[in-house]
């Protein structure tokens, strides 16, 4: 048996071609195929606009850079990579951890009692954990009722719908950002996005993405103004040849990851090994994520991974409390009542969910899982 990773990309032959005609081609960056991308992505999303970045955190960068003001405070969780919480300080804001639900998102119900005794809060940063999206009725409620700015982290979540509302079409949220890692649902090699529905805060993250220089027709040819300190955060025509071939087969791609959480759901029930979340039609998958009581076992979480990978199987953690890493710890956090994220932590491990595991590789995964938990 090959090794099985917990997560993979699925390049095929018109992934190929369609980057090889972009080498071929004038532009291999800044060119037309930017566009492109970010109209069709935007349209997929249903969001009115979408700014192409170099990878997910400079999304988060960039969003923070626009919504936020120095020393604002920003309800996040820490059940996340470190960009979200990262993203927060870039900006000289100050993230506020909250605990985590049970089906790993952060728990709105705590945010806002929080809300309602500290109006000091300015924004809002939840997670659409694994590819389950955040309760939507409930992230409006908050937005309305206390005027916090929202940026969904919808990494996770391409494709991922509650009811009518797909994840980062901003219907409840100022910004969203994605991204397009190989081991999401759909890849550029590195890159991201914001997707946003208010024209001022596109034209406010073009303008950081690019030195925070504008270009106008009223100009000579060679002049160009820089109006605030930006970045160079573009992504190439390469890449955008890629996410546009990629993105024609998203929609592919998810119903497969669904497929395999279903049958992953079935093999589980009534067993030691517990989902996250079973299926109910809200996540796209990017992770499949489960929870074990190693109190319960014969063997350690950390001997767990390590027999796995043995066996050609590799698992991963998602993810190490954000709040509790050394340097959040050096600024002074750490300390946060998180009852459910310390549990999760102490459980969870992700097991390979990409679109190219075969049915019989996910047998092997299970098989495996069960043999050793046993001892």
């Amino acid at each position: 048996m090959h090794f099985i990773p917990y997560g993979k990309q699925w390049i095929d032959k018109a992934d190929i071609e369609a980057v090889v005609r972009i080498l071929h081609s004038d532009y291999l960056t800044t060119g037309p195929k930017v566009q492109a991308f970010e109209k069709a992505m935007a349209a997929y999303c249903g969001a009115k606009y979408c700014v192409a970045v170099s990878n997910g955190t400079a999304a988060l960068h960039l969003a923070s850079l626009v919504l936020l003001n120095k020393g604002d405070k920003v309800l996040t969780t820490p059940n996340s990579f470190l960009a979200t919480a990262n993203a927060i300080l870039y900006a000289g804001a100050k993230p506020v951890f909250v605990d985590i639900a049970q089906d790993g998102n952060i728990d709105l119900s705590l945010c806002e009692k929080i809300l309602q005794t500290d109006r000091t809060i300015k924004a809002l940063y939840p997670v659409a954990f694994s590819g389950k999206m955040i309760d939507q009725q409930k992230l409006k409620e908050l937005r309305e009722t206390y005027g916090v700015k929202v940026l969904e982290d919808c990494a996770h979540a391409m494709g991922a719908k509650e009811g009518d509302i797909t994840a980062a079409s901003c219907t409840n949220s100022e910004c969203s950002i994605l991204s397009f890692h190989p081991v999401k649902h759909m890849t550029t090699g590195e890159g991201g996005a914001v997707t946003t529905n208010s024209k001022e805060i596109y034209e406010k993250l073009l303008m950081l993405r690019g030195h925070g220089m504008i270009k106008t027709s009223k100009m000579k040819p060679w002049e160009y103004e820089m109006h605030d300190l930006g970045f160079n955060y573009r992504l190439t025509d390469i890449q955008c040849a890629l996410g546009l071939s990629q993105l024609e087969k998203l929609d592919i791609f998810i119903k497969r990851r669904i497929a395999l959480a279903k049958q992953y759901d079935e093999a589980f029930s009534g067993t030691m090994v517990k989902p996250l979340y079973t299926y109910n039609g809200k996540s796209s998958y990017h992770l499949y994520v489960v929870q074990v009581d190693f109190g319960q076992c014969s063997i350690s979480k950390e001997e767990l991974f390590v027999k796995m990978k043995a066996k050609q199987i590799g698992l991963q953690l998602h993810y190490i409390p954000i709040n509790k890493q050394p340097y959040y710890r050096s600024l002074g956090y750490g300390k946060e009542t998180t009852p459910v994220m310390d549990q999760y932590y102490e459980q969870c491990f992700s097991l390979p969910m990409f679109p190219k595991l075969t049915d019989c590789e996910q047998k092997y995964v299970i098989m495996t899982l069960f043999e050793v938990l046993h001892g």
